[in-house]
């Protein structure tokens, strides 16, 4: 996870989904809401600059609407832009089974609270995320398996062979900024990159494809 800052509702958001979500809420008191809601899907995407809230990695087929508050935690939620975040879709399937409360919001981190771990790649809470927080921010990570879901490992040494192969850190930056932070770190540090994933080092195709 990564710091990512609220951006302002699309300007034909409440006409597009809020209104209608809403009457379809007073004539449907039961039953999943209606998803209006995929109707912003791409603002949200821009919104997160292409990024999932939670996996910090650019989703390029698989990015959904999640509601932070769940559809069965408060259906009043359903149609808020302010309860939308950009997420992997499988990811929010396993998300949708957890309370919100349990979990740390995405709009709530601040820049070094997380990093990935040298050489396996798993996410870990840093000093840097306030003391208060940190149980709630192990908790995230362990009940969305972020640090130990096969599929996530692998998309981030995608990232480590890319930046093996010479793409530039700015680029890895963009698409993957918690990747790109270790990848810095172990250049600055004067060490190769591929200490982070030692099973790459012998082919840059061997891991991630």
């Amino acid at each position: 996870m990564i710091r990512v800052r609220p951006r302002p509702e699309p300007l034909e958001f409440d006409a597009r989904v809020r209104q209608p979500g809403r009457r379809w809420l007073v004539s449907h008191p039961n039953g999943r809401p209606r998803d209006y809601w995929t109707r912003c899907k791409v603002a949200l995407a821009e919104a997160f600059e292409h990024r999932c809230g939670y996996l910090a990695i650019r989703l390029h087929s698989s990015g959904e609407v999640d509601h932070f508050v769940s559809c069965d935690e408060d259906r009043a939620s359903a149609y808020e832009w302010s309860n939308y975040r950009y997420c992997d879709s499988q990811l929010n399937k396993r998300k949708s089974k957890l309370a919100a409360a349990r979990l740390l919001d995405p709009f709530e981190v601040e820049d070094g609270w997380f990093e990935l771990s040298d050489p396996d790649l798993r996410l870990e809470v840093t000093d840097l995320c306030p003391p208060e927080l940190r149980q709630r921010a192990r908790d995230t990570i362990r009940r969305l398996r972020l640090d130990d879901d096969d599929e996530i490992i692998k998309d981030r040494r995608y990232w480590v062979n890319a930046y093996e192969s010479g793409v530039n850190l700015a680029l890895i930056e963009r698409e993957a900024p918690l990747v790109a932070a270790c990848s810095g770190a172990a250049r600055r540090r004067g060490g190769d990159p591929r200490a982070m994933n030692p099973a790459c080092s012998s082919s840059a195709t061997s891991c991630g494809s």
